[in-house]
């Protein structure tokens, strides 16, 4: 921790803990003291630490060949592809590596598509985003963001961005015009704090895009991939989007691992040299995609994170403290709201933490709880004790303060 401090850009505020070796629900500190991961690295680790199938996979892999760039074909990129499209419905797919960079991916596809198809004319297309939304640190991101410490000190940001009220159709309807090449929108805002849009929304926000030759991009970074008890969350309101953005699970918590997938038509208006990464789609990362994939259909993640998911919220809604304004979720994608006048989400981390269960806060009042789709009832029931005993303590100080 003293060398991070010392040599690390302090863009991080982390627990005050040194973590060292994962297994599956668990981790370890330095120390040997063992933790309940709720978190799994923003539902990058899904799957679980060192999922079997996974190491072996990886061992494997490396062996054989790891890096190769794409300016050569290799044999793991084209099955893992094709996997993938057969899973989410979509034509094509362009392989990256972070989530951010699956964004901007799909902020181009959407600007070219919009010239070349659409007819917007040059340099006129506009992307719709919604308020607290979240798709990223990169300067294109960041101009999508409404929140103020995002931005500040980080323009001037390249035009062509607007925000409507997340959940509210009548808003999207009146921002839609000539010119609006898509809406990008989050099926349910992680780090907006686990905010749900209304039942029906995303089905609605559809057919308006349809309705006006608009693209419905779906970012289910976080909420993809099992995480919400669908395999896609934007299978909860019965929508397939005209494309969609993956990441953090897609590489099985070992690498970064990402892509942009659309209908043919959007995705081919990308050229030879009009985009691309060094390290995106690369053999290794592509063996283990396609793993991670068959690993989340194989043993039916979803279906436990369905279940065990609505397990948890029951659980966490059945708490009474004055300091919980609201519990929000689906599937094993959660949210406990503190009330600030109370206490703050991250004095509730820091109780958890020294009790074994490791979560960490959004927005400084919500504890985001979204731990490996793997988790068993036994495993959330001792983390509803540690919750419940730690807002307990908390409230306790408060009531002498």
């Amino acid at each position: 921790m003293d060398l991070e401090t010392q040599y690390c850009a302090h863009n991080y505020h982390p627990l005050p803990v040194v973590l060292t070796r994962g297994e599956g629900v668990f981790v370890w500190d330095d120390a040997g003291k063992k933790y309940l991961d709720m978190m799994s690295a923003y539902s990058a680790v899904s799957h679980g630490h060192a999922n079997p199938r996974l190491v072996r996979l990886v061992q494997r892999q490396v062996a054989r060949l790891t890096i190769v760039s794409r300016a050569f074909h290799s044999d793991t990129l084209g099955p893992f592809l094709a996997r993938a499209c057969q899973l989410t419905g979509q034509d094509m797919a362009l392989p990256m590596n972070t989530g951010a960079e699956a964004v901007e991916t799909a902020i181009k596809a959407a600007r070219k598509w919009a010239y070349t198809v659409k007819g917007v004319p040059h340099d006129k297309a506009e992307i719709l985003g919604c308020d607290g939304n979240f798709h990223g640190r990169t300067i294109a991101a960041v101009a999508m963001s409404d929140e103020p410490q995002y931005q500040h000190g980080f323009g001037p940001f390249p035009p062509g961005f607007l925000n409507v009220a997340y959940g509210d159709i009548d808003a999207l309807a009146d921002a839609i015009n000539d010119n609006t090449a898509a809406f990008i929108v989050e099926p349910i805002q992680g780090e907006g704090g686990i905010v749900l849009p209304p039942p029906g929304y995303l089905k609605a926000a559809a057919g308006l895009c349809r309705k006006n030759n608009v693209l419905f991009i779906a970012d289910e970074i976080q909420t993809g991939l099992g995480r919400t008890g669908k395999f896609l969350a934007c299978e909860h309101d019965d929508v397939k989007p005209d494309a969609l953005i993956l990441g953090k699970a897609l590489g099985g918590g070992v690498l970064p691992v990402s892509m942009f997938l659309a209908r043919r038509d959007v995705m081919e208006v990308f050229t030879p040299g009009d985009h691309g990464s060094t390290f995106g789609g690369n053999p290794l990362g592509a063996a283990v995609g396609l793993e991670a994939l068959n690993i989340l259909v194989d043993d039916d993640l979803a279906a436990n994170s369905a279940a065990m998911g609505d397990y948890l919220l029951t659980r966490l809604r059945a708490i009474s403290c004055p300091l919980i304004r609201d519990v929000r979720g689906k599937g094993l994608f959660a949210g406990i709201d503190i009330d600030p006048a109370y206490a703050s989400a991250r004095s509730v981390c820091e109780g958890l933490m020294k009790r074994g269960l490791l979560s960490k806060e959004t927005h400084e009042t919500v504890v985001r709880l979204a731990p490996p789709l793997i988790i068993k009832k036994a495993e959330i029931d001792w983390a509803i004790t540690q919750i419940s005993e730690v807002l307990d303590e908390l409230d306790k100080v408060r009531l002498a303060s």
